[in-house]
């Protein structure tokens, strides 16, 4: 309690009396409050009388504030007298610190830690010189915060005003029966307290304060507490801040978002204000919303502040503007910035292009975007960005979809790149689809879009070191890696090769978690500012960033042949929201599927159909959610899928269909082929039976030569079994004649010749014998005649010719020869002449010998003729 005045030092019990101005004493007390006012005089010791307020009364202050969240450190500044020994706090006027400098100072600190709400309340403070107290301070109010939940403060309509404007600030709470009190910041503090009242729409309790004449030449910035009248110096947790912003005359900030103004749903997203070099602090506002969406300091390098969205939703779309203030004054507002979520309709629409992907520059393309749902409106966009005003819906009956064409005309190398297009309602329209499948369209002539690649491949264990490559046929100066999310870029210049290329290496180092993400490089020239069009987007992938391990299984077979249809299964008993297949060794991306959830497991199919030999190797697969697609589970067991090139006779290959004009050449020329070789074949048999021919006439001619008769005698004849019809007349009768000659023999004679000449043709397996008749009589052999020669030999063509066919047809009748030889004998002399064969020919029917007996007579006589027979 707030002691009275004494006559003693601080140290000592005073007596405190109260005196009238008649100097009579009034009754002492003790725990009064009292007020500097209330004490018109006082009284010393001994009864010395003396005025009141003869010291002037200390300042009290605190720090940091007077109204401090709980928990914080809190310190009095009691400032008096210079020389005074001695400083009293008092808290509600009870006596609560003492503070004795060292040194007589005119200052004294009472610091209070970790404050509480209990120590909220009014505090006063006093100091003493050497023989006397000085008056207490004016009271200074400490509140404490933290009590109760924190309200919420809106502005209605919009936290932007005009100059001189009006405004109403809406404080909501959940607190019941409670006060709300408004506070303003800054230089001009001051608050209002309102009662608060029950919103049967909302279920809250607010209250609205009305503020009106703001002005651009101070900052208005605005918090709201609720509290219990009970405890008036308790009050909850401040509501977030909300500043009023003005659109000023200063240059107006740029407002951007990266990556870009048209964000997939749960993507990371940035949107920078920047301001001028003076400009000390930014403001990002959403248009509609009842408060700003931060407050940024400006860095002092880019002049520029960013505003982080971790992950945008439905929410995060609508239109944004940023506001700067400086010492100066208030900037203009900045542009619109319109800001889109994609993917929040699952219904994909498809765009194609009507003519061709490919346009010559100049010319005209139409883009067309269809889908089964009743979007209201469709619209194009162009590397992720907004390219094309968005067109109505139409509903077209031939197809039974709703669809939009999208004409360019006089298209230029600007519209080079990929296209996609989205659907929306109107109700909503920065909220859209899904996007289309994406769609590459080419100027004819421009190849202006770098190649981004990695030797390492896109799915790196941590460690692994990583290079990313940069190349085109373009002759560029530099190089620009971008990773998609991020504000940095690195920059390189290029370098030539023998082939003709610019290219530059990025090395990543070795790879973690962070490294994994989407990749696009740029290619620029020194005298140009522009960049080139983007490369194609490179995933780079982060494995072992889950504890699990997927597993994959081949249908129907590991080991399968060209043509069949093979299913790659992966599968996991943990929660996964994309499967990953790669090939091992393979330089295309690897493939990716939603994983659905079916028997208590997540699982994915990747379908091949048909396999063909290219597609044999070593298989893994991996899982991955969509709160971070780039990192990956652990990899899976490999499987290794063998494909045979030859194909079964379950699965034959489609007939490959020949032209008409191409079947009937084909004919032709086969007709004619085949009429060369019988053609050629014929000839050759023609060939080999002549030459067959011509050597058995030569064979025959030559055994009439070996047996030779004298002048007058008789011709030998050999009679075969077959009959032999002979072309040669003279031949014959001479034959007939040899036979009648025979005849007359004594048949002793006769039976002696046939029976040696018979049993010699049984003694020769190979159908050929000569049979050399051996007598006392017999002499040397001698010539055959001349005549007996020209009786023999010459035959024309035909007969020869004749004679070789009946020969043929004889040899093939027998199968043993049994021969039969005629002779004329002469009982004086006998001579037999017998041509040697040549060796018989395997394969070929024997050849009957020809035996041939020549007849001598001792004495000159003449030879028998027919005529004498």
């Amino acid at each position: 309690m707030l002691p009275p005045q004494s006559s003693t030092g601080p140290s000592g019990n005073p007596s405190v009396s109260r005196v009238s101005e008649e100097g009579r004493t009034c009754s002492s007390f003790r725990d009064k409050i009292l007020t500097g006012n209330s004490l018109p005089g006082l009284t010393l010791g001994h009864g010395t009388p003396v005025l009141a307020g003869t010291l002037p009364k200390p300042i009290l202050r605190v720090q940091p504030d007077s109204v401090v969240p709980e928990q914080t450190t809190v310190t009095f500044f009691c400032e008096g007298f210079t020389g005074a020994q001695e400083y009293h706090l008092y808290k509600m006027g009870y006596f609560r610190h003492t503070e004795i400098p060292a040194n007589p100072n005119n200052k004294a600190e009472f610091s209070i830690k970790k404050i509480s709400r209990h120590e909220a309340g009014q505090y006063t403070c006093r100091y003493w010189t050497r023989n006397r107290w000085s008056g207490y301070s004016d009271y200074k109010e400490l509140v404490v915060t933290g009590a109760y939940s924190e309200p919420s403060l809106l502005a209605q309509p919009s936290p932007v005003v005009t100059e001189g404007g009006e405004v109403t600030l809406q404080c909501v709470s959940r607190q019941p029966y409670y006060k709300l009190i408004l506070t303003k910041e800054g230089p001009q503090e001051y608050s209002w307290i309102l009662d608060s009242e029950y919103d049967r729409s909302t279920g809250k309790y607010q209250a609205l304060f009305p503020v009106g004449s703001v002005t651009s030449r101070q900052r208005w910035i605005f918090r709201c507490y609720s509290f219990d009248s009970n405890q008036p110096l308790v009050w909850s947790e401040p509501s977030e801040p909300l500043e009023l912003l003005f659109s000023g005359t200063h240059h107006k900030p740029t407002i951007k978002a990266e990556p870009g103004t048209v964000v997939a749903s749960g993507s990371p997203m940035n949107i920078s204000c920047q301001g001028t070099q003076d400009a000390e602090m930014c403001f990002l506002h959403k248009e509609g919303s009842h408060q700003s969406w931060g407050t940024q300091t400006q860095k002092k390098s880019g002049n520029k502040s960013t505003f982080s969205i971790p992950s945008v939703a439905d929410y995060s779309g609508g239109q944004y503007r940023c506001y700067c203030y400086s010492s100066a004054g208030w900037s203009e507002r900045s542009d619109t910035l319109d800001l889109v979520v994609t993917g929040l309709y699952d219904n994909k629409p498809r765009l194609t292009a009507l003519t061709s992907t490919v346009v010559t520059s100049g010319g005209n393309m139409t883009l067309m975007c269809v889908s089964q749902d009743r979007y209201d409106k469709f619209i194009v966009t162009k590397e992720d960005q907004k390219f094309l005003s968005s067109l109505n819906s139409q509903y077209n009956h031939s197809i039974g979809q709703y669809q939009a064409l999208f004409s360019i005309d006089h298209v230029t190398p600007n519209h080079t790149g990929t296209f996609r297009c989205y659907g929306y309602y109107q109700q909503r329209p920065q909220l859209w689809s899904v996007p289309s499948e994406p769609l590459e369209i080419h100027i004819s002539g421009l190849s202006l879009k770098p190649t981004l690649l990695t030797h390492q491949g896109y799915i790196l264990d941590p460690g692994k070191s990583l290079t990313l490559q940069c190349f085109s046929d373009i002759n560029y100066d530099r190089f620009v890696l971008y990773k998609v999310g991020e504000t940095d870029i690195t920059q390189l210049y290029g370098q030539r090769t023998h082939a003709g290329l610019s290219l530059a290496n990025f090395t990543l180092g070795s790879v973690s978690h962070s490294t994994g993400g989407q990749y696009r490089c740029y290619g620029a020239h020194n005298l140009s500012s522009e960049w080139s069009a983007s490369s194609d987007p490179l995933d780079i992938l982060i494995t072992g960033q889950f504890s699990f391990t997927p597993s994959i299984s081949v249908k129907p077979s590991s080991a399968v042949q060209s043509g069949d249809n093979v299913t790659l299964l992966c599968q996991s008993i943990y929660t996964s929201d994309t499967f990953i297949l790669s090939k091992e060794g393979a330089t295309d991306q690897p493939q990716r599927i939603k994983a659905k959830s079916q028997n208590w497991k997540f699982q994915a199919e990747f379908s091949m159909s048909p396999v063909t030999t290219a597609l044999s190797g070593t298989y893994r697969c991996y899982s991955s959610r969509h709160s971070s697609p780039y990192l990956l589970s652990h990899a899976s067991a490999p499987v290794e899928l063998s494909v045979s090139g030859h194909i079964g006779a379950s699965s034959p290959p489609p007939p490959r269909p020949l032209p008409t004009a191409g079947l009937q050449m084909y004919l032709k020329a086969l007709i004619g082929v085949s009429v060369a070789f019988l053609l050629l074949l014929s000839i050759l048999i023609f060939l080999l039976l002549r030459r067959r021919h011509q050597r058995k006439f030569r064979k025959d001619a030559q055994k009439g030569t070996e047996l030779q008769l004298p002048a007058g005698d008789a011709e030998p004849v050999t009679r075969e079994r077959g009959r032999k019809k002979r072309s040669n007349p003279a031949a014959a009768i001479q034959e007939e004649s040899l036979y009648a000659s025979v005849e007359d023999m004594k048949p002793e004679d006769e039976v002696k010749l046939e029976t040696s000449l018979q049993r010699t043709s049984a003694e020769d397996s190979q159908g050929e014998t000569y049979d050399q008749m051996k007598d006392s009589r017999l002499r040397r052999a001698e010539a055959v005649q001349p005549s007996v020669m020209s009786r023999e030999i010459p035959e024309t063509k035909d007969e020869q010719a004749e004679e070789d066919r009946e020969t043929d047809t004889q040899a093939v009748e027998f199968e043993e020869p049994h021969d039969v030889v005629y002779a004329q004998l002469c009982s004086r002399s006998l001579r037999q002449g017998t041509a040697a064969p040549p060796p018989s020919q395997e394969g070929e029917a024997s050849e009957e010998p020809s035996v041939y007996a020549a007849l001598a007579v001792a004495r000159p006589g003449p030879v028998p003729n027919n005529d004498d027979q």
